[in-house]
């Protein structure tokens, strides 16, 4: 049995003694994380960014291949999220108080010769993104052991 069959690929997030500067490994590709502290940007997305980045790209795949499933003229998407919630923040707070994304703004942009119909469905389809469904619904993370 392999790794993949087990559950799927394990992404693997390392941080130092030195800094919030985080490796992430996945799938063969390596990112990283961090943490922006005053006036240092930090070397990468914090936590909640690359979430954010997680369901606007989910969002974005989900609509592509509904409009080249359909061969609906779709050139382009472009998917903007924000939230209020600064990760650092809720994370000086976050053995005494429950914190987290509350709400996330979404605003989605087109550019292809669609009709107003394959619009609106291309946003309805939006919302069909299995990220964004895996979020609303609720997810656990579990000790897998060690």
């Amino acid at each position: 049995m392999t790794e993949t069959d087990k559950g799927g690929r394990w992404i693997t997030s390392r941080t130092g003694p030195d800094s919030y500067r985080t490796t992430i490994d996945a799938a063969g590709h390596t990112l990283v994380a961090d943490e922006s502290i005053a006036n240092d940007p930090g070397a990468g997305p914090s936590p909640y960014e690359l979430l954010l980045g997680a369901i606007g790209s989910c969002t974005a795949m989900t609509m592509r291949m509904y409009a080249t499933r359909k061969q609906w003229p779709l050139d382009e998407v472009t998917v903007h999220l924000r939230t209020g919630r600064k990760h650092v923040e809720d994370c000086e707070n976050c053995e005494t108080r429950s914190v987290g994304i509350q709400q996330i703004e979404r605003r989605i942009e087109m550019k292809g010769a669609l009709s107003d119909e394959q619009r609106q469905r291309l946003l309805l389809i939006a919302d069909r993104c299995p990220v964004k469904q895996t979020l609303e619904r609720g997810i656990r993370v579990v000790d897998a052991g060690s």
